[in-house]
């Protein structure tokens, strides 16, 4: 419905006011989303009123007081016409000031549509836009429309009298002079300080532009069948077809959506009237608009829509919201009907809002009553009572009670509670604590660093940052997608792993170029990852199999050992269990690579730390309790994270990599006789010189021959070192000829490269981001400028000396996008990642390789 006119080519030739027509010379980036969409519905040839598209840079003179020829654009309109404003920024989501509608009603217009509208509708209109232009474009306190009673003539004129008293000046009556403050009012509130740093938060870049669109009313009020509403043909929660929306009757713009209770359905519906029942022919229309809206704009399309008269308006067209499943339903229903390609429907769907499709969550609509505040360190969200203990976990387990481990920071000795629990919530830590890392492994929400709460372990408390106070058995929720910790049980939204979803990871596989595997310690974490089907396993964390109740106390009788025979006698009963351990992680696999890294953790972390422990352990050992409380304070390290640890309790106490390496060799040919052939990679942990790869070489060199003597069997295997010191990465030239692959540990790596504890980095962090110190916080985003340039040396040193060894990073930044664009770069063959990260670095992948191709 385009009204063109003898002064038309004015507009025309102003490319910063533009007349929409299917040539005009309208872009996203100049004009913003809404102004292209509608360009294209009109392209289409549906009903859209005449519209005017200002620019960005139009926009951008109006905030500095440098006005278009606003009566040439008033003049597009035919004589009488009402206008609306709209935002149109570059992206729908970085949002913008509201609509103003019914710009240029005044005095005499009133009495005119009175006549032929009617008079209570004609009142409806000039009130409405009256008591719009005083609070939006005037900036006057919408409180003093409080006395304006009824409706109609009366109304509005109370309305008039109430602007004119606070503003001492009669309503402005010229359309031009109306139009022109409401331009300079919403260019001037997009540049609000308040607005800018809403966008910001949104992603928004800092010179975000805004166009704005002046368009012809389709009125929605007066005499016959008139209304507003919007129309969308899926589920914006399931993303199934259904045809969903409201109408409301004698209403303008979004009126339908703000829960008036009047608001029809659009089809028929026993609950209420509906669209369909009440203009059948224009609600076929829509349909039919709707349907050419999806198929030729290419996506899911939420269709505003006015009825004036009984005569169908199409106001605007915006993508349908969508839940993270709705997301992925949507591109692949759109790729199997062939409106979009497979690789564009990737490219549709972000990354990151995999996880929501992964955990449960809380339900969008839901109330939340926030208690405190942490990281967001394991997605997903869980309800329970607070326990304060692993053992109380497992104990609430066994009764079939869901609980919330609680507590100020949690050590391996803690593996079996967070088995036990349905969540965690640590006071300190960070994005690489302990709890997080595994909290990400098992797919168990997390949050760390909660320091706005009072952790009161002794009394079994913890007290919210508004006083109240939460104790042992009392329920909450712990988000861990948001960081938020919420008190009672919210309503849950549940995980949704279905076809649609195992098809676009099928598509996101067959596009990716690097590869995928998965950080995995138990048989259940392996069976995660080969569910997302994994590439395999970049880190098996072997010390964690030690926690278990039957292993913890044969460990600590080694510990205690006064010499090699005696440590060895003591594996010796350990060997089994890894073996079967290793075995179970082989056949789960079924011939996909797995690399086990041999055991890293100070010796000290499996010695009880308190007095009632040493005691038990003292009983169980039948030692004296001094003999025990001495031992463990020789152990005692000032800075364990750099002390016996990794490769070095390997060279100084070789029976335990002299274990753990026969057990791997003999689960190899365990679990090579009734499946694939198993090729075990065994990585040396916290390696900084090259000495020390060749004596841990020579020991697992021969552990192998041994094995393969005493089964008479043959196998390969394959040895690697996990860089995470700074010296292999400066020296990877030396130790790569050792070795077939090297394997960056980026969470240490980023500890040692900063000088930073990445279990207390998280009380300071979020400071140094908002002051601009880091760009990010180094163990949640990998740091390419520094951490990255001992990658890039590494990698190269170490293929220079090796042209055909392995890189890849196992550290937890191997499943954030950014960090895999990062590695694909530099050239790494794989990144390792938590198993229910797998989906998410697979889709970051494939639009990478994607971007690569179009590019």
């Amino acid at each position: 419905m385009l009204h063109l006119n003898v002064e038309g080519a004015a507009v025309q030739n102003d490319p910063n006011t533009t007349l929409v027509t299917p040539t005009a010379p309208i872009a996203n980036d100049t004009h913003g989303g809404r102004a292209k969409c509608l360009q294209r519905l009109v392209r289409l040839e549906l009903p859209v009123p005449s519209t005017v598209a200002v620019s960005f840079n139009a926009v951008q003179q109006i905030a500095r007081g440098q006005l278009p020829d606003v009566q040439a654009v008033v003049d597009q309109f035919p004589k009488g016409a009402l206008l609306c404003v709209r935002p149109s920024s570059q992206d729908p989501d970085w949002g913008g000031p509201g609509a103003v509608l019914n710009i240029g009603i005044n005095d005499a217009l009133f009495e005119h549509y009175a006549k032929t509208i009617g008079e209570g509708p004609a009142a409806a209109l000039y009130s409405r836009f009256v008591q719009s232009y005083a609070v939006n474009v005037a900036r006057l306190d919408p409180d003093m429309f409080d006395d304006v009673n009824g409706d109609g003539r009366a109304a509005l004129m109370e309305s008039l009298r109430a602007y004119e008293a606070e503003t001492e000046e009669r309503f402005p009556q010229d359309p031009a002079t109306q139009l022109a403050a409401v331009l300079r009012s919403m260019a001037r509130a997009w540049n609000g300080t308040s607005a800018r740093l809403l966008r910001q938060a949104k992603g928004a870049p800092a010179d975000a532009g805004l166009g704005l669109i002046v368009q012809e009313m389709a009125f929605g009020v007066g005499q016959g069948q008139c209304g507003s509403g919007v129309l969308q043909l899926v589920d914006s929660d399931t993303g199934l077809p259904q045809i969903t929306g409201r109408y409301l009757s004698q209403s303008q713009g979004r009126d339908a959506l703000e829960g008036d209770a009047a608001a029809m359905y659009l089809t028929r519906d026993p609950r209420g009237p509906s669209l369909e029942e009440l203009v059948p022919e224009a609600f076929a229309e829509l349909k039919e608009h709707a349907a050419l809206m999806r198929k030729r704009l290419r996506a899911e399309m939420q269709v505003e829509f006015v009825i004036d008269q009984g005569k169908l308006h199409i106001l605007d067209g915006v993508k349908v919201a969508r839940s993270s499943r709705a997301a992925v339903r949507i591109a692949v229903a759109l790729a199997d009907e062939g409106i979009i390609s497979r690789e564009e429907a990737l490219m549709r769907v972000q990354p990151r809002t995999l996880s929501e499709l992964l955990h449960r969550q809380v339900d969008p609509s839901a109330k939340r009553d926030v208690i405190g505040r942490g990281i967001a360190a394991s997605p997903g969200a869980a309800t329970g009572r607070i326990v304060f203990s692993a053992s109380d976990a497992q104990a609430s387990a066994a009764r079939g009670e869901p609980c919330i481990l609680v507590r100020r920071e949690t050590t391996p000795e803690d593996i079996r509670g967070m088995h036990a629990a349905r969540a965690v919530l640590t006071e300190r830590g960070g994005i690489t604590s302990h709890a997080a890392v595994i909290g990400r492994g098992m797919g168990l929400p997390c949050v760390v660093g909660a320091t706005n709460m009072r952790f009161i372990v002794t009394q079994r408390q913890i007290i919210a940052p508004d006083g109240r106070v939460f104790v042992e058995g009392d329920q909450i929720t712990v988000d861990g997608s948001t960081g938020q910790v919420l008190a009672g049980a919210p309503q849950m939204q549940e995980a949704a792993l279905d076809d649609t979803f195992t098809r676009l990871m099928g598509w996101a596989e067959d596009v990716a170029d690097i590869g995928i595997r998965a950080n995995a310690d138990t048989p259940a974490d392996a069976q995660t990852a080969r569910n997302f089907n994994a590439h395999g396993i970049g880190l098996c964390r072997t010390e964690h199999m030690f926690f278990e109740p039957g292993r913890l106390t044969v460990m600590r009788e080694m510990i205690f050992a006064e010499s090699g025979e005696d440590r060895r006698a003591v594996l010796e009963r350990l060997l089994p269990m890894q073996r079967d351990d290793f075995t179970q992680l082989f056949r789960i696999m079924q011939g996909q690579p797995v690399c086990i890294r041999l055991f890293d953790p100070p010796l000290h972390e499996f010695l009880p730390s308190d007095k009632a422990g040493q005691r038990e352990l003292a009983e169980a050992l039948g030692l004296q309790m001094s003999d025990v409380t001495r031992r463990v304070a020789a152990m005692t390290e000032y800075n364990p994270m750099l002390g016996l640890r990794g490769v070095r309790l390997g060279v100084t106490v070789p029976e335990i990599y002299e274990m753990q390496a026969r057990a791997i060799f003999e689960a190899t040919i365990e679990a090579s006789r009734d499946g694939e052939p198993v090729v075990p990679e065994i990585m040396i942990p916290l390696v900084s010189a090259r000495r020390e790869v060749e004596l841990v070489k020579a020991s697992v060199d021969a552990v192998a021959a041994a094995v393969r003597s005493e089964r008479d069997a043959s196998f390969t295997y394959r040895l690697g070192v996990m860089v995470e010191t700074p010296r292999a990465c400066l020296r990877a030239e030396e130790i790569a000829p050792h070795c077939a692959f090297l394997s960056f540990g980026t969470n240490d790596l980023t500890q040692m490269t900063y000088g930073l504890s990445r279990d207390d980095a998280g009380r300071f962090m979020s400071n140094y981001v908002q002051q601009g110190v880091y760009p990010e916080d180094p163990f949640h985003v990998l740091d390419t400028d520094g951490v990255g340039e001992l990658l890039q040396l590494g990698a190269e040193r170490g293929r220079k000396a090796q042209p055909g060894i392995t890189l890849s990073i196992c550290g937890e930044h191997g499943g954030n996008p950014e960090s895999i664009a990062f590695c694909r770069e530099s050239g790494f063959d794989y990144v390792s990642c938590s198993p229910f990260r797998v989906p998410v670095a697979r889709l970051a992948a494939a639009q990478l390789a994607i971007a690569h191709k179009i590019g």
